[in-house]
């Protein structure tokens, strides 16, 4: 894929040192957060057990977004990812704008991630206030962030390892409890999926609702286009790691999924509060709740670790790019960019006070602020996938390290998804609400972006700014 400018040079201070298994196990486990271990509940409440269909549509709406995604960075990794290739696609506003919005995303939602994790100790172990947990727990991973690429790769690569140990263990007894090996547990065979009102107790309708929470919960999996660029060999580890994960997640997410309906009537209510618990109590497994309340704080703080790390990571590249202050493109002797760790950790820092100050509203006002943008994120991941390919093909460039299946159709399915969840989101008033939120807020980082770039073509050529430049074709 043919670029509109040469990467900065400086981009090469940052250190190739992350190994391929940490960037393959960290691709995974990005996938795997709270929307898997919590979120899965809320979808089976509004669907039932068709919240399958839901998953599989989601499921295959992100592989498709990851593959195109994956194209781009095996083609020209860079720190910047899908800000780059945005740039690169459509124009520098739109590179810009993108970055911006996925940087602001990144600090609540690691904000966000701390304040559940410290809100589920608290309430585990009472003597620990909320406050204190959340200020340990951004502590500890700010640490991990400053010390170095190699470093956090190996701490993520525990951290998903872990998450993914116990879906494994959840499958195992999961499937022992459907197929009757379990003694203490009556097996229902299939009758869950087909009784309690149907395959679909809610209709169309439930389906939809499903979808729109299914889909925020892939929501991650975009970490490992930005760190492809700090492994030795990233065309090929890149490559190496979306073929390895596509049909893993899928597995995981629908596989636990379709454990949970089949051994529980979706009508029982602890499987909307924990349904990893709910399952896991009814197999007699001694201690289920605090093991998943172990894990589900794991990939709380995984999460947030990995957020970290791709906010710093883009930041940095806006600064590289003269879209940011210079002041965060410094990196330090162990090539980690300190001020852009510290610039996209301080705001999860102020959210410490508000722990402390009202530990019961942090969580919703954070949540409610970052809903849509991962909608925004995958349309201009999809779009760039489809110029910078058609440019790719017109110039001759066939040797692609990673190519989409079915180019151009299979975008323009992915394009068509996005168009439906967008569309399924204006009939419900909270995801509405969040949705034109995102809008708001992207076009006013659109006209942010463009008046700086205004403001940097005047000071460049000494003449009057000049209009809004044309998107590259």
């Amino acid at each position: 894929m043919n670029t509109v400018h040469d990467p900065p040079a400086s981009t090469t201070r940052l250190q190739q040192a992350m190994k391929p298994r940490q960037l393959v196990m960290m691709s995974l486990g990005g996938a795997i957060g709270a929307g898997l271990f919590v979120g899965s509940g809320a979808g089976i409440a509004v669907a039932g057990p068709a919240v399958l269909v839901s998953f599989l549509i989601a499921g295959f709406l992100v592989v498709l977004v990851m593959r195109m995604m994956g194209e781009m960075v095996a083609a020209d990794p860079d720190s910047g990812a899908f800000s780059v290739h945005a740039e690169k696609a459509m124009g520098p506003i739109a590179g810009r704008t993108i970055g911006w919005l996925y940087w602001v995303q990144v600090v609540i939602v690691v904000a966000a991630e701390a304040t559940a994790a410290a809100a589920i100790t608290a309430a585990s172990l009472p003597g620990v206030p909320q406050w204190v947990a959340a200020l340990a727990y951004m502590s500890v991973l700010t640490a991990v962030n400053l010390a170095g690429v190699s470093r956090f790769g190996e701490f993520e690569f525990w951290f998903a390892a872990l998450k993914i140990a116990a879906i494994v263990a959840f499958l195992a007894v999961g499937s022992a409890m459907i197929f009757g090996w379990i003694p203490s547990f009556d097996a229902p065979g299939l009758s869950n999926l087909t009784g309690h009102g149907g395959f679909a107790p809610t209709g169309v309708t439930g389906i939809a609702a499903g979808l729109l929470i299914v889909v925020f919960a892939f929501g991650g999996t975009e970490v490992m286009a930005i760190a492809a660029a700090e492994t030795s060999e990233p065309r090929r580890n890149v490559s190496r790691a979306v073929r390895s994960i596509v049909w893993r997640i899928l597995v995981f997410y629908v596989g636990s999924v379709l454990i949970m309906v089949t051994v529980l009537p979706w009508t029982a209510g602890e499987l909307a509060t924990g349904p990893f618990v709910a399952v896991l109590n009814a197999a007699h497994v001694p201690g289920a709740g605090a093991v998943m309340t172990v894990v589900v704080v794991i990939a709380l703080l995984s999460s947030l670790n990995a957020m970290l790390f791709s906010g710093s990571r883009m930041i940095y590249s806006l600064s590289e790019r003269g879209a940011a202050a210079k002041v965060f493109g410094r990196v330090s002797g162990n090539g980690v960019p300190r001020l852009a760790v510290l610039a996209s950790v301080a705001f999860g820092f102020v959210t410490v006070v508000l722990n402390y100050l009202a530990p019961d509203r942090v969580l919703p006002l954070l949540l409610n602020a970052v809903g849509s943008t991962i909608l925004v994120l995958w349309t201009f991941v999809t779009v760039s996938q489809i110029v910078l390919r058609r440019r790719a093909e017109k110039s001759g460039r066939t040797d692609l390290p990673l190519k989409m299946w079915g180019f151009p159709y299979l975008s323009y399915v992915a394009l068509a998804l996005l168009a439906a969840v967008a569309v399924l989101a204006l009939f419900d008033d909270a995801a509405r609400n969040q949705l034109f939120a995102t809008l708001t807020f992207t076009c006013a980082i659109t006209l942010a972006c463009w008046a700086l770039g205004r403001r940097q073509r005047g000071a460049t050529s000494g003449e009057a700014p000049e209009k809004l430049p044309e998107t590259v074709s």
